[in-house]
């Protein structure tokens, strides 16, 4: 059976096209086609003038809907992660992990391999923030249980996963050169983040091998006329870097700076967290935000769709191109070839919204999914 959507804006690849139908086959898409030419055996779904664009993919985000998988990690917060973003329109995401013990992390990796079995779809796997960071550039990660990674504490971590970490935020001039060459040996990505590099520093490990960078400008020593620091070394070197676009953790005008000078490197991730009044990580929602006992920032209550909405309306991205940074970008980092954009051949991982920026309905490997209400 071929299903053919129509009556839509279709985003794709930086463009909003008219007048087009995208027909879907399994979990594949068959073909982007006019309107004109749907096939008369295919079954037809009217989105009635709203948008459809690639699904979103968050590479960082903590917990949803009251569970925090970082501070309580069990299926149960995996299970209410997944059903919450399909309702958001995110079709993949990597649940994250913050500097903590070690019984969390690896309890953190048990419940992941054990989801993975019975997980919808857009679960990918655990992206660990720490707790190999800088304690000069913690932020809200706990200098106590921030520490330099040992190669055989890391391998220990890695051959438990079976492939289920998929993301790990390092503070690389803090690391020994094996541990950077074991995680890229192992197709983990790298990233940098909670980082107090300097230029120099920053030069010498960027894309040598380090892709990316987590969340810019938060965690990273600021730009000074004379001691340029770690910013402007990821500006030259361009690696992908995530940016929390809600105007609490990095204001609208650095994000209109960095999308400037890393173009298409420049991706979106929510960065949420969610209510905790236990354990490591006490968020606390303060107006827009999350902040611990403290006073000090930690995640965000973002959705991807209002990281999106924030560029169009804050920032002056264009609608497509935000939509890139939310799909394409995150999709090329993580080395998902078939997804981030809706063409021939790529999944059939969408997500529909209005003009109002509400999410109308998810399509996850084929399948429509409306939103719970």
């Amino acid at each position: 059976m071929i299903t053919a959507l129509h009556n839509l804006k279709l985003i794709s690849g930086g463009n909003i096209a008219k007048g087009k139908a995208v027909l879907i086959e399994g979990s594949k898409i068959k073909a982007v086609i006019d309107e004109t030419d749907i096939p008369a055996d295919a079954e037809r779904k009217d989105l009635n003038g709203a948008y459809l664009a690639p699904g979103f993919i968050d590479l960082q985000i903590y917990g949803s809907g009251g569970k925090l998988f970082a501070g309580k990690p069990e299926i149960a917060a995996l299970k209410r992660m997944e059903d919450d973003l399909l309702n958001q329109g995110t079709t993949g995401f990597f649940a994250t992990i913050g500097t903590n013990t070690n019984d969390i992390v690896e309890t953190g990796i048990a419940a992941a391999k054990e989801y993975r079995k019975v997980a919808r779809g857009n679960f990918w796997g655990v992206h660990l923030e720490g707790p190999y960071l800088n304690p000069i550039k913690k932020g809200a990660h706990p200098d106590s249980l921030i520490k330099k990674a040992t190669l055989a504490e890391l391998k220990g971590w890695v051959e438990q996963a079976d492939g289920v970490i998929t993301m790990m935020t390092i503070a690389p001039e803090l690391q020994d050169q094996e541990v950077i060459d074991y995680l890229h040996a192992q197709g983990i990505i790298i990233s940098s983040g909670h980082s107090n590099a300097s230029y120099e520093q920053g030069k010498a490990f960027l894309n040598k091998p380090i892709p990316a960078v987590t969340h810019l400008f938060n965690a990273m020593p600021q730009m000074h006329h004379r001691e340029p620091g770690y910013i402007p070394a990821i500006f030259e070197e361009k690696p992908y870097a995530s940016i929390v676009a809600d105007g609490n953790h990095v204001d609208w005008p650095m994000i209109r700076l960095a999308k400037r000078e890393l173009g298409d490197k420049l991706f979106l991730i929510t960065d949420a967290v969610t209510s905790a009044t236990e354990g490591t990580y006490q968020h606390r929602l303060e107006g827009d935000k999350y902040v611990m006992p403290d006073g000090t920032l930690s995640g965000s209550s973002l959705t991807m769709l209002k990281a999106v909405q924030n560029c169009v309306n804050r920032v002056g991205i264009e609608l497509a191109e935000a939509v890139n940074m939310a799909s394409l970008y995150p999709a090329k980092l993580a080395s998902k070839p078939t997804k981030g954009k809706i063409e021939a051949g790529f999944d059939a991982d969408l997500v529909i919204f209005n003009k109002q920026y509400q999410t109308l309905a998810t399509i996850l490997q084929g399948n429509y999914l409306t939103p719970a209400t």
